[in-house]
């Protein structure tokens, strides 16, 4: 039972903290501004994808706490977390492109990191950041086609 608590906690508050931050950076005007690639997404296609990768980044953040709490890998977690919540601010809030590519090239070499050293730790947590790993890389390109484009 304390197993399904603690991921439902790291769920919830990675998601929650996820939809907040959402929330207080939305596109608005300056974003429809932009001249964007031929691949990007409608604006509708971000919210739901982000979700249900908040929810897979809160299951591996659990599952990894509970067997190694202090180990790096959950060191890795949390700092790609930590870029991960960055990333709007910095695109939407500061409409800063540049630096918003910075933290998502970071953020992704994180993930990849994070993948890397939970693969011994735990398959299924490991498993969870492949399609974050996926949707990350997708939106690295697309973040730097908008940075070359405008």
């Amino acid at each position: 039972m304390r197993t399904a608590w603690i991921n439902l906690a790291f769920i919830i508050i990675t998601t929650g903290i996820g939809v907040l931050i959402g929330f207080a950076n939305l596109p608005g005007s300056w974003y429809a501004s932009l001249v964007k690639p031929a691949f990007n997404p409608p604006n509708w296609v971000f919210g739901p994808v982000w979700s249900v990768l908040y929810v897979l980044a809160g299951v591996a953040g659990g599952r990894i706490w509970q067997r190694a709490k202090t180990s790096n890998v959950m060191v890795l977690w949390f700092l790609q977390m930590a870029l991960n919540f960055s990333w709007s601010p910095a695109f939407f809030g500061m409409q800063d492109i540049g630096l918003a590519l910075v933290i998502i090239l970071a953020l992704l070499s994180l993930i990849f990191a994070f993948i890397w050293q939970a693969r011994r730790l735990d398959k299924i947590a490991t498993l969870c950041f492949v399609p974050y790993a996926a949707w990350v890389s997708f939106a690295t390109v697309l973040n730097l086609a908008l940075y070359l484009l405008n």
